[in-house]
C-alpha cells in the first residue's frame, strides 16, 4: 500500500501543479490583458462583453481545472509526507482560496451584471459597470496571487 502510494505521489502533485498552473494562467491573463482591455471601452461594450464571457467561461475545460486545482492539491496530501506535505498543505490552502474568492466574491458579481438585463434594456450602463469593475478586478487579482502561489507551492513539493 505504501508503495503505491509512493508511485502515486508525483504524478497526482504534478497534477495539481498543471491545474493550479492553468489557473494561474487564466487570472493572469484576465488582470494583465482582458480587463485592462476592457477598462478602454464604452460602457455598452464592457457590460455585454462581460455578460458574454462570464457565460462563455463556465465549460467543462475550464470547470475541470476549477474543480481540479484543489480536489487534486487535497488528494496530496494523501501522497505527500516528509518535506513535501507543509508545501502540498499550502498549495491546497491557496487553491482553495482561489475557488472560495471566486465562488464569494466574483461569481455574485457576474451574477448581479447577468441580472441587469440585456444591454439594450439597462437603463444606466455607466452604474452597472461602476458596481461590478473596480471590485471584480481586484478580487481577480487575488485570485490570480492565491492560484499562482499553489503552484508554485505544489511545484516546490514536487521536488521534495
Amino acid at each position: 500500500m505504501i508503495e503505491a502510494l509512493e508511485n502515486l505521489r508525483s504524478p497526482i502533485l504534478l497534477a495539481a501543479a498543471v491545474a493550479s498552473g492553468l489557473q494561474a494562467g487564466t487570472y493572469y491573463t484576465w488582470a494583465s490583458g482582458v480587463m485592462p482591455g476592457l477598462a478602454r471601452v464604452d460602457d455598452r461594450t464592457f457590460v455585454h462583453a462581460m455578460q458574454q464571457m462570464n457565460v462563455a467561461i463556465v465549460n467543462p475545460v475550464f470547470m475541470a481545472t476549477f474543480i481540479g486545482a484543489p480536489l487534486l492539491a487535497a488528494l496530496g496530501l494523501a501522497v505527500a509526507d516528509g518535506p513535501a506535505r507543509p508545501w502540498v498543505i499550502a498549495g491546497l490552502v491557496l487553491a482553495a482560496s482561489t475557488a472560495i474568492t471566486t465562488i464569494a466574491v466574483n461569481v455574485p458579481l457576474n451574477d448581479a451584471l447577468a441580472a441587469a438585463g440585456p444591454v439594450d434594456r439597462i437603463a444606466d450602463l455607466a452604474a452597472v459597470r461602476a458596481d461590478f469593475e473596480s471590485t471584480w478586478v481586484r478580487w481577480n487579482v487575488v485570485r490570480a496571487f492565491t492560484s499562482t502561489g499553489a503552484l508554485g507551492c505544489l511545484g516546490w513539493a514536487l521536488s521534495r
